[in-house]
């Protein structure tokens, strides 16, 4: 049975602090990868109401779209290539507030506007990243990326 995600807080950093021990309640006990990035996008995505959430998996020498919320997304994207790409490449988070500004975006919808890229680890190895975007400029920062990088080093 379904439960209702409670989040309360007014702040950002109230919102991920209600949210974390939630995240770690759904997916401690669950060993599927795919399943607990599926849970993990929907919360995120119900708890802050972003644009589009979602994980695109390593495979070979492709992101492949992994569980996500939001409308339709690319498919496919290679290493290097636009914010998920150049965050698999770099091997760190990308925040970026203004997605028109950054070389070689990847425009998979034209009312993304900002944008958030986590590595998931897996080890020494990146086996995915958390790709986050917003309708509105300059919507991620600093408690964003310590959160988020903070939720998928719990999967």
């Amino acid at each position: 049975m379904a439960e209702q995600l409670i989040i309360q807080g007014e702040t950002k950093q109230e919102r991920y602090e209600a949210l974390l021990p939630q995240i770690k309640a759904v997916i401690e006990d669950e060993g599927d990868l795919i399943a607990n990035m599926a849970n993990v996008a929907a919360m995120l995505h119900e708890t802050f109401g972003f644009w589009w959430t979602g994980f695109y998996r390593v495979v070979g020498e492709e992101l492949v779209l992994g569980p996500f919320q939001g409308p339709m997304a690319c498919t496919r994207i290679k290493k290097g290539r636009g914010v998920c790409g150049t965050a698999w490449q770099q091997e760190e988070t990308q925040v970026v507030p203004d997605v028109d500004k950054f070389p070689g975006h990847i425009a998979c919808s034209s009312l993304s506007k900002s944008e958030i890229v986590v590595p998931v680890r897996q080890g020494e190895d990146i086996i995915a990243v958390l790709d986050i975007d917003s309708a509105e400029l300059n919507t991620f920062d600093h408690t964003d990326r310590h959160f988020l990088e903070e939720i998928v080093s719990m999967l």
